[in-house]
C-alpha cells in the first residue's frame, strides 16, 4: 500500500516535508484555500485540493496513511477538526502518524530562561492560548497516533533576515540578554520525516536548534 500523505493547511513548511517525500514515491495532497497556490503544489507532485471542496478533503482522508495538520487556530477553534473531526476521529487507527504543528509560543515569555517539553505552559499571548486549546481538541482524538511539534522561529528560503530587509518588514529588537530561537525549514522537514519513521505516540516534540540568539546577531 502506498504511503499517503494528507496535509492540512499546505504551507511552508508541510511543503519542505512533501519535498522529502515525493521523490521517495509517497501520494502527497495537501489543501489550500487559494487557486493560484494549487497549480505551484502540482508542479512539485502534490494533490491540490481547495479548502471549499469537502468532498474531495473527505475522499483523500478516506485514503490518508498519515497526516499533517499545519493550519493555525481561529476563533472558533482548530478549523480542521470544526469541519473534519468527526471523519478524523472515525479514522483515527487507519492513520499510521499524525502530526500537529503547533509553536514554543505556549510557552509564553521565561525571562530568558531555558524551556523543555515540560516546562508549564503559561502564553502571554491570545493567539497562545488558542493553540494550547487546539493542541488539546487533538489530543483528546480516541486512538490517534499524534505527535505535536512546537515550532521556533521559522527562516529558510524567501523567509529569513534579508528577505525582511528587502521587504521593508525587517524590524531591529536589542533587548538586553534577550534571546530568540529559530529552525531552519529544511530542519523541520527533516524532523516530521524521522519522527514517520519511528514514530512515538503522544509524543511533544520543541523544534528549534541549539543556537539562541539576539536578533541583532543573526
Amino acid at each position: 500500500m502506498q504511503n499517503h500523505l494528507l496535509s492540512f493547511g499546505h504551507g511552508y513548511s508541510a511543503q519542505a516535508l512533501g519535498r522529502v517525500l515525493h521523490p521517495l514515491g509517497w501520494q502527497v495532497s495537501g489543501t489550500t484555500r487559494n487557486p493560484d497556490k494549487a497549480k505551484q503544489m502540482r508542479a512539485e507532485g502534490v494533490e491540490p485540493l481547495l479548502w471549499e471542496n469537502a468532498d474531495a478533503i473527505h475522499a483523500a482522508l478516506r485514503s490518508a496513511t498519515h497526516v499533517l495538520a499545519s493550519a493555525g487556530p481561529d476563533a472558533q477553534g482548530d478549523p480542521v477538526l470544526r469541519i473534519f473531526g468527526e471523519e478524523i476521529a472515525k479514522r483515527a487507527g487507519q492513520f499510521k502518524w499524525v502530526g500537529y504543528l503547533s509553536t514554543t509560543g505556549v510557552y509564553g515569555d521565561h525571562q530568558g530562561q531555558w524551556v523543555d517539553e515540560s516546562t508549564p505552559l503559561t502564553p502571554a499571548t491570545k493567539r497562545g492560548r488558542a493553540r494550547i486549546a487546539a493542541e488539546a481538541q487533538w489530543q483528546d482524538i480516541p486512538d490517534l497516533g499524534l505527535h505535536i511539534f512546537r515550532l521556533a522561529g521559522i527562516y529558510g528560503p524567501g523567509r529569513g533576515p534579508f528577505s525582511k530587509v528587502k521587504n521593508g518588514t525587517a524590524r531591529r529588537i536589542i533587548k538586553k540578554n534577550q534571546v530568540f530561537s529559530r529552525i531552519h525549514v529544511e530542519d523541520i522537514a527533516q524532523i516530521l520525516h524521522a519522527s514517520i519513521n519511528r514514530p512515538r505516540f503522544g509524543a511533544v516534540y520543541n523544534v528549534c536548534d541549539d543556537c539562541p540568539a539576539p536578533p541583532q546577531d543573526v
